[in-house]
C-alpha cells in the first residue's frame, strides 16, 4: 500500500455482539459464545472517535476501501493485503427507473471487484489482519465467491488457504480457486454441509477459520460499500437499500458503516430501510421475519443458481434480524425464475450482467412497490453483489 502520510486506525478493541465483552484486537480472536445460555455470536470491531477524523482528507487518499483506514482494523499499512478492491461505481438506473415508476433508482455494483464480487472487500482486510497476526493457514466453506477472494488474496499475502465448496458450484469458482493456489475440497450438498467438514479439518490441522461472521474482520471489509455509498451521494443515504442476504455480512456491515459515520460526524440524518432478499429456493431469514420457524438452526434449503443466497442457516442470523427490525426494514424472497428474469432486465434496459444474487433485487422491488411495502418516490439502492460472467454456467 503507497501512502505518503502517517495512517492510524483507530480501532480500540473488539466487542461481543451479544454480551458486549471485550476482546483484545491485538490477539487472534474469532467469535464469542455462552456455552450455559447455548448461544455464540460474532465480534464487532469498535474504534475510538474521541479524536477527530476530518473527512477532508479523502480528497488526497486512494481510490480504494483502504481510503478509510482510520476505520479498519489493520495497525500498520505496511500489512495490507490489496489487489485493488473498493471504490465501485454507484450507476443510475434511469431505464429501469421509467418503466417501474421509481423517482431515483440507484445500483451500487461490485462486479468490478478483483476476482467479481463484493467478496473481495472482506477477504481483502480479513487477509491482511491475518497476515499482522502471523497467521500462515486457513481455511473456509464457500458458496463460490468467498472462496475464490480468499485463495487470491492468500496467493498475495503467502498465506496457505483449503476451500472447501459444493460439488454444484459453477466450474469457474473450482478453477479459480486452483490458480491462485488453494486446496480445494468438494463437498456434496450446501455450505452448511462445507461448514461441517471445515469443523472437523479445523480441529485436526490448526487452521484459521474464516467462516462467515466466525472471525471479525470480513466484515470490517463489507462495511467500506457503507462508507462508500455515503460518499458516492455526497454525505447522504437513500431511503432503502436491497440487499441479496445470504450469510449476511454485507447488511451487517452497512449498518455499522452508517453508525460509525454518524459517530464520526460524518453524516447526519435518517439511515436507510434496509430490505434482506432471498430466493424462495433457501428463505430462511424470510421465514425468521414472517415467525415461520423459531431460527433458521433446522431449515432445509435446496440450491440456487444465486449460490451466494443458499445459506440455510447464517451464523449472524440474529444479528440479521436486529438489523431488519433497527432499519424498519423487512425480508423478502423471490422465486428462481424471477431472479433470472431479473438478471435478464438489467442486462436488456441498462446494459449490466449482474450476478444472480443481483437479480433477485429487481423483482423483490417490484414486489415491494406493489405490496407499498416502499414507496415510488423513494430513493432506492440495489447493491449488486457480484458478476453475471462468473455465473454463465448457472443461467444457461
Amino acid at each position: 500500500m503507497k501512502t505518503t502520510v502517517n495512517l492510524t486506525s483507530h480501532i480500540s478493541h473488539l466487542e461481543c455482539a451479544v454480551s458486549k465483552e471485550k476482546f483484545d484486537h491485538r490477539q487472534v480472536q474469532t467469535f464469542c459464545e455462552n456455552e450455559h445460555e447455548g448461544w455464540k455470536a460474532p465480534l464487532y470491531a469498535q474504534y475510538d472517535f474521541s479524536q477527530p477524523v476530518d473527512k477532508n482528507i479523502l480528497k488526497t487518499r486512494e481510490s480504494s476501501l483502504w481510503r478509510y483506514f482510520e476505520f479498519l482494523p489493520v495497525l500498520d499499512p505496511a500489512n495490507v493485503v490489496t489487489l485493488g478492491e473498493g471504490m465501485t461505481p454507484l450507476l443510475s438506473l434511469n431505464n429501469l427507473a421509467e418503466t417501474t415508476g421509481v423517482n431515483k433508482l440507484l445500483l451500487k455494483d461490485e462486479s468490478l471487484n478483483p476476482t467479481g464480487s463484493f467478496k473481495a472487500r472482506g477477504q481483502a482486510v480479513a487477509v491482511s489482519k491475518m497476515k499482522e497476526l502471523g497467521i500462515t493457514k486457513c481455511i473456509v466453506p464457500t458458496a463460490g465467491n468467498a472462496g475464490g477472494a480468499l485463495a487470491a488474496y492468500c496467493g498475495k499475502a503467502n498465506i496457505e488457504v483449503t476451500v472447501v465448496m459444493p460439488k454444484h458450484t459453477p466450474e469457474i469458482f473450482k478453477q479459480e480457486c486452483r490458480y491462485f493456489g488453494a486446496e480445494l475440497i468438494l463437498v456434496d450438498g450446501l455450505i452448511n454441509d462445507c461448514g461441517k467438514l471445515v469443523a472437523r479439518i479445523k480441529a485436526e490441522k490448526g487452521y484459521f477459520d474464516v467462516s462467515t461472521m466466525k472471525e471479525p474482520y470480513r466484515l470490517e471489509g463489507k462495511k467500506t460499500m457503507g462508507f462508500e455509498i455515503a460518499e458516492q451521494m455526497n454525505w447522504q443515504l437513500p431511503d432503502v437499500i436491497f440487499y441479496p442476504t445470504g450469510g449476511g455480512t454485507g447488511l451487517i456491515g452497512l449498518w455499522k458503516a452508517f453508525h460509525e459515520m454518524k459517530a464520526a460526524g460524518w453524516i447526519t440524518g435518517k439511515f436507510p430501510k434496509l430490505i434482506a432478499v432471498q430466493t424462495e429456493n433457501c428463505q430462511p431469514m424470510v421465514w425468521s421475519f414472517e415467525g415461520k420457524h423459531q431460527n433458521a438452526a433446522h431449515y432445509q434449503a435446496k440450491p440456487s443458481m444465486a449460490n451466494g443466497l443458499a445459506v440455510p442457516s447464517p451464523f449472524a442470523e440474529r444479528q440479521i434480524m436486529e438489523v431488519l427490525a433497527e432499519s424498519k426494514g423487512f425480508a423478502v424472497s423471490v422465486t428462481e425464475d424471477e431472479l433470472l428474469e431479473g438478471v435478464k432486465t438489467l442486462s436488456k434496459k441498462e446494459g449490466l450482467f449482474v450476478a444472480p444474487e443481483g437479480g433477485a433485487l429487481v423483482p423483490a422491488m417490484q414486489k415491494a412497490i406493489v405490496n407499498k411495502w416502499i414507496n415510488r418516490d423513494e430513493t432506492i439502492l440495489l447493491l449488486n453483489t457480484g458478476s453475471g460472467y462468473k455465473y454463465a454456467e448457472n443461467l444457461m
